[in-house]
């Protein structure tokens, strides 16, 4: 039960993050392109996204943190 703090920690982040993209979103996208900070709570989302697979120890969340990551740094 010891590390079940900390995967509630990192859950927490990824979810609080994952509300502000949406909210962004929601707020409409102009230009053909994503807004700043829409941009930069993605790429701050990545390395949360892998220190919550690394606590879950699960295979599906670190290819998804993975994938993310791919994402991000293709965008921009």
């Amino acid at each position: 039960m010891r590390g079940y703090g900390r995967w509630m920690d990192e859950a927490a982040r990824v979810l609080a993050r994952l509300t502000r993209i949406d909210e962004l979103r929601g707020g409409g996208v102009r230009d053909g392109g994503p807004a700043p900070e829409l941009l930069a709570e993605l790429r701050a989302l990545v390395p949360e996204a892998e220190a919550w697979a690394r606590a879950e120890g699960d295979a599906r969340a670190r290819t998804a943190a993975e994938k993310l990551r791919e994402g991000a740094e293709g965008m921009g």
